[in-house]
């Protein structure tokens, strides 16, 4: 049995695909399996992955029901205790299993482990920025305290013992973008993180991502289903309040003001800065040139993201 089951959910991205996989297939530790789940490829990305020869390669193909059914075909199928995801337009860097390997070695107790991550925009490559206090090599970290700037569990760069899914559940289909925030918030209501700070992955920034489809916004994680918990987790409830922010924004962005005002009342005030209460009220006309600047130097890595 593999110490390491590696997900890579592929659905068009042939054009990164070989980088990614070779960079899984270079670790210096070497324990692991790799089960790639092709979503209903259309174009090239298949032909890529026959021309890779490696007994830890497994290859699923299925029907394109999105990004969620894909990893949850991929827990499903798992041989190994421990659980990783890596995004098929991105890569690790040779050390990400051996690092997680020794971490869980030396915290045998937890269940999730993450690093820092790098962001390749299309200027240049950003060290990402966590809100977190440096101490040591590892924190051990409450996620929604740790995630107000950048989020601590980057899809990419994390590793979930396989009993998490269980207890958890696993993705949800339903939501369409997302879905990787609903599922952290679900393991960090009742997990800490073990955070790495060696930067070990590196997320490619797509402008032209699902997630930034603004014709899915309505099929973005809506928190409800966290209404309750929010009421006695603090730390949950500001946590979700810089998200609905940050969808709020998104929302006024396109004239969407069933979703703004959904998203806008539900904040406490109290949880987000005065900037932002001002980028709130602030009419559209006025906010889109400057969230687009804003946009422009986080793209040329001057700041964090203008959501959060």
């Amino acid at each position: 049995m593999p110490f390491f089951s590696v997900i890579i959910p592929l659905f068009n991205k042939e054009k990164f695909i070989e980088a990614t996989l070779k960079s899984v297939l270079i670790q210096t530790f070497i324990d692991f399996e790799i089960l790639i789940i092709n979503d209903g490829s259309t174009d090239n990305s298949a032909e890529i992955i026959k021309g890779f020869d490696d007994p830890r390669i497994r290859y699923f193909y299925k029907e394109n029901e999105g990004v969620s059914s894909a990893r949850n075909t991929g827990i499903k199928n798992a041989k190994a205790k421990f659980i990783a995801f890596l995004d098929a337009d991105d890569y690790w860097y040779p050390d990400f299993l051996e690092e997680m390997f020794k971490n869980i070695q030396s915290y045998p107790q937890e269940k999730v482990f993450s690093a820092a991550i790098e962001i390749e925009t299309s200027k240049k490559v950003i060290p990402a920025s966590y809100s977190i206090l440096k101490t040591n090599h590892c924190e051990i970290v409450n996620y929604f305290n740790a995630s107000s700037k950048e989020t601590v569990i980057c899809t990419s760069c994390a590793v979930f013992h396989k009993s998490i899914f269980s207890e958890t559940g696993t993705f949800d289909l339903k939501i369409k973008s997302g879905q990787d925030t609903d599922m952290w918030i679900r393991i960090g209501m009742n997990y800490p993180v073990v955070f790495s700070w060696k930067i070990l992955a590196r997320y490619i920034y797509d402008e032209k991502s699902l997630s930034k489809n603004k014709n899915y916004l309505n099929q973005k994680i809506n928190f409800s289903k966290f209404e309750e918990q929010e009421k006695t987790n603090l730390s949950l409830k500001k946590f979700l309040d810089l998200n609905r922010f940050s969808l709020a924004i998104k929302s006024k962005l396109i004239a969407d003001d069933d979703n703004f005002n959904t998203y806008s009342k539900a904040i406490d005030q109290k949880n987000i800065s005065l900037k932002k209460r001002i980028l709130l009220i602030m009419p559209s006309v006025i906010l889109k040139p400057l969230i687009n600047l804003k946009l422009i130097l986080v793209n040329n890595g001057f700041g964090n993201s203008v959501f959060k």
